[in-house]
């Protein structure tokens, strides 16, 4: 029997995973994990299929008449000569790299990810971040200092849990690893407290609620602006903020919601409350605007750094130590001139910039999931090459010349660097690989270090 923390999303549940030689017999929540006490969702069932199923075992490369499987030697020799060569010819910005999800739950490539792109040195980065929790990152940023002080509310304490934009009975959290969210949400309700959403669908969440309450798409800004506006009546201080504020007439015209009043005063009056709100809100038009406005509710009620509130979590693993703090408009994309934040530019002007001319793809998917993903597809088919580090072929990998397959989730060690940090409870875990790794295979660090991509 191994025990194992799953690596496929954020909610790292314990795993007990029994096997057999060379193949997974069962998978069970681990009830001694004292973070997802049990729980299980799907995803991690689905660890057996992603190890047995019909994935890419050795590199393969693009021929005229298909695909052909060769050696990693050279896979590599073809990958590093053709990279150099459109450096050499074009600059570093003529390489662009694409970071899906998946990167972040991989320990190997977040340790020895970065070396790969420092030697590189393209300005041409992008990932799933800028349509994904750009706003929480950047807001934590601006108010704290680092990009990776990302309060996290206190479900496990809280009175009042207001969730605006996000479907955590679905998710089990996001930037907010909280597995058994059903039965933490049960224990809400004995202690009782209450959990209030606001979304404009009857989520999974809002079914469970104790009030949902309805609102126009991408007019979170509104709602919490006026709730600002309703504390800061009767609160000292602030004055920065309180021009910023917007009546609540006003806002619940535009929202379509009534009864903000109310809901403000309940918020400021319960004894622990938090707020909380996550995809919904932060890849909207004012993302940054919600994010920014969450933190200053918890802040203005006495709810910030306090049990039942918004905490930081204090991860085994410093990542404020070991992170950069998140810079910003350093450089600009060419044709709209939007910033780099991080160093990655927003996805959405991937297919934009005129001067890419190959791509390095690792566990991603951008044609399905990046804005106008038709047009993404037409620019990887003018490339001159691309490489992409995926078990399978799939929408964007098929353009690729070559495809290097990694090692399965349970065929390598892990410990998850960044979901500790977003815990509801300070625990560390690490896993070792279930299975060891066949001699064919490669883990993602040695996949993407192993040759610099320009002859020394």
């Amino acid at each position: 029997m191994a025990h194992i923390a799953c690596s496929l999303c954020e909610a790292i549940c314990g795993l007990e995973v029994q096997t057999n030689a060379n193949s997974v017999v069962s998978i069970h929540g681990d009830p001694k994990d004292p973070l997802s006490r049990g729980h299980l969702c799907p995803k991690a069932l689905a660890l057996q299929d992603i190890h047995e199923g019909d994935r890419l075992r050795t590199p393969i490369r693009k021929t005229p008449t298909g695909w052909t499987e060769i050696s990693w030697t050279e896979a590599f020799d073809h990958t590093v000569d053709h990279l150099a060569k459109i450096r050499k010819l074009h600059g570093p910005n003529a390489i662009a790299v694409y970071q899906g999800n998946p990167t972040v739950h991989s320990l190997g490539a977040l340790t020895h990810g970065t070396s790969f792109l420092n030697l590189l040195n393209t300005r041409n980065r992008f990932s799933a971040t800028s349509v994904d929790q750009l706003p929480h990152q950047l807001v934590a940023s601006l108010m704290f200092g680092h990009q990776f002080k990302l309060p996290i509310p206190d479900i496990d304490r809280t009175d009042h849990f207001l969730i605006i934009g996000a479907n955590p009975m679905v998710s089990n959290g996001s930037m907010m690893t909280v597995p058994d969210f059903a039965n933490r949400r049960k224990e809400l309700r004995t202690r009782a407290g209450r959990m209030i959403v606001i979304d404009p669908r009857r989520t999974e969440t809002a079914k469970i609620a104790d009030e949902h309450h309805f609102i126009r798409p991408g007019t979170d800004a509104a709602l919490l602006l006026a709730m600002i506006g309703v504390i800061l009546e009767n609160t000292k201080g602030y004055d920065e903020i309180r021009p910023l504020a917007v009546p609540v007439d006003w806002a619940e015209g535009v929202t379509g919601l009534t009864g903000i009043r109310r809901l403000a005063q309940e918020f400021a009056d319960a004894d622990r409350a938090v707020c909380y709100g996550r995809t919904g809100v932060s890849t909207r038009r004012h993302g940054l605007v919600c994010q920014w406005a969450i933190q200053v509710l918890n802040i203005i009620t006495g709810n910030f750094d306090r049990p039942g509130g918004a905490l930081f979590a204090k991860p085994a693993v410093d990542l404020i130590r070991i992170t950069g703090k998140g810079e910003r408009d350093r450089w600009r994309s060419t044709v709209r001139g939007l910033p780099e934040f991080a160093g990655e530019l927003p996805v959405s002007t991937l297919a934009e910039e005129p001067e890419i001319r190959a791509m390095v793809v690792s566990a991603g998917n951008p044609v399905l999931s990046t804005p106008d993903g038709p047009r993404v597809e037409q620019v990887l088919q003018k490339l001159d090459f691309m490489v992409a580090i995926d078990p399978w072929i799939n929408e964007t990998t098929r353009h690729a010349d070559i495809i290097l397959p990694p090692t399965t989730a349970l065929e390598r060690d892990h410990y998850d660097l960044i979901f500790h940090a977003l815990a509801v409870r300070n625990t560390a875990r690490f896993s070792p690989a279930v299975f060891p790794k066949p001699s064919s295979r490669r883990c993602s660090p040695t996949t993407r270090a192993a040759r610099t991509p320009w002859p020394r």
